[in-house]
């Protein structure tokens, strides 16, 4: 799948990239290059092959590290709404931006 300098242009403005003509060159050889190295990755035969978790545990025996699953945190709402311009009944009160 090529890129064409049209689609480089297309990228750069749905990017909100102004790029000139030597940049959007450079840009298109480098997004060709990213593609053609995903589509021989998906060349690949990986039927079989388990997802690592981790890249360590492709050469390594690796454990996960877990911990009790309980609550530590406590209500803090008033000691983080201290220093906010308006607050009614423990809401955050800002300006109508949409009529």
């Amino acid at each position: 799948m090529a890129l064409t300098p049209d689609d480089v242009g297309r990228i750069a403005n749905l990017a909100r990239l102004e790029l000139q003509a030597p940049e959007q060159a450079a840009m298109l050889q480098q997004l060709n290059g990213f593609f053609s190295i995903v589509e021989r990755m998906s060349a690949i035969d990986t039927s079989g092959v388990e997802p690592l978790y981790t890249p360590l545990s492709a050469v390594q025996e690796v454990t996960l590290r877990l911990r009790e699953d309980r609550a530590t945190e406590t209500d803090q709402r008033e000691l983080n709404q201290r220093s906010a311009p308006a607050v009614e009944d423990g809401l955050f009160l800002v300006p109508q931006v949409i009529e």
